[in-house]
């Protein structure tokens, strides 16, 4: 949500949407909040946060191919194709995000960087992911009790990322994994990727799919939906790859985290699980059907809509919800506020917001 959006426009929105809710009749009683770390509430860890690394913009500025940055005026700008995004300060700001975290009540925030990855720069690719893992690395040493990170990779060479991944998750001691929806136009479910997987499983880090310049940008690019239906397709259609390829059968220990409620697929796999079953149609070497797979992601909550929180805790459980606010792009108390609209059982809302992340994560 914009930054300059007021409290009251927040929650305006929320109880709006609430009413939905309560028509329903699914709303739980309120329970008093489990006791935890932070000053007598549930703990809350942040799953999905980011910033941009002043580098790497740098950097971007002086390119002339995309991804490219440029400066409008005043103004700061990354560039992949028809995709403008405008850098404000506070995406580069340390401390900006932590004042937002104590404002909203944050106690650790799972950090990594603003997209584009390391895919988008060619054979540039292991430098600037040795840059930006750097640059999210120094972060969490400067603050340790307040953030711990993700790393990214260059994908487009997988020898030099898996000695990435290597480096990370030893000398960096990052917890997990940023893993682009697309890479540079490739789904990661392709056969080169798949080494990704096998070390992650192996490291026992959990990867995070996280959307990139979506694949549909030429047709979602009009009335500006490239961010809240680009994005939600490249999830979806990265994530149902990844299962219908048989990649979480061939490693059922492998911990991934899907954002945004998982996108679309947990509404519309029905048709998939049918397509499987009934018609016969798509791989054949499935070992479980695609709604039971869905079940072994973790999905990230950040969603204005306290339904759809719903229907996902239904879904797949309390257990394998994640509280997340995609900032600096979103409000993170919007996030919380649709959640602790639910009225869940203390119990479940103390999972959510920050149980299951530290085990998750291990932190």
């Amino acid at each position: 949500m914009p930054e300059q959006d007021s409290a009251m426009t927040r929650r305006k929105f929320v109880a709006t949407t609430g009413l939905a809710l309560a028509a329903t009749g699914l709303a739980a009683d309120d329970k008093p909040a489990i006791q935890q770390e932070s000053g007598g509430r549930p703990i809350r860890i942040d799953c999905q946060s980011h910033l941009f690394c002043p580098e790497i913009l740098e950097r971007m500025q002086r390119r002339q191919t995309d991804p490219l940055a440029y400066r409008k005026g005043d103004d700061l700008f990354v560039r992949m194709g028809d995709w403008h995004r405008k850098v404000l300060p506070n995406h580069t700001n340390v401390e900006a995000k932590l004042r937002d975290m104590d404002e909203c009540g944050i106690d650790m925030t799972a950090l990594s960087i603003n997209d584009p990855g390391p895919e988008w720069f060619g054979s540039e690719g292991p430098e600037i992911a040795r840059i930006l893992n750097d640059f999210v690395a120094g972060i969490v040493r400067a603050h340790p009790r307040r953030f711990f990170g993700l790393c990214v990779l260059p994908l487009q060479d997988m020898a030099a990322s898996l000695i990435e991944l290597d480096r990370c998750a030893g000398d960096l001691q990052m917890k997990g994994i940023l893993l682009y929806t697309n890479l540079a136009g490739r789904f990661p479910d392709e056969a080169p990727f798949r080494p990704l997987f096998a070390r992650a499983a192996a490291l026992d880090l959990p990867v995070l799919l996280h959307p990139a310049k979506p694949v549909t940008t030429d047709v979602v690019k009009g009335y500006e939906m490239t961010s809240s239906l680009g994005n939600m397709f490249d999830n979806t259609i990265a994530l149902t790859r990844i299962i219908m390829s048989g990649i979480l059968d061939e490693f059922p220990q492998l911990k991934l985290v899907c954002p945004h409620l998982g996108g679309t697929l947990p509404y519309i796999v029905g048709r998939l699980d049918h397509q499987v079953q009934v018609l016969k149609r798509g791989p054949k070497n499935l070992k479980r059907l695609p709604s039971e797979s869905l079940k072994q992601v973790w999905l990230d909550i950040v969603s204005p809509l306290p339904l759809a929180m719903r229907f996902a805790c239904d879904f797949s459980g309390p257990e394998k919800l994640l509280y997340a606010s995609d900032h600096p792009w979103v409000d993170p108390r919007l996030i919380a506020d649709a959640l602790e609209s639910l009225k869940l059982p203390a119990e479940q809302q103390a999972m959510i917001f920050g149980g299951n992340a530290r085990s998750l994560f291990k932190v």
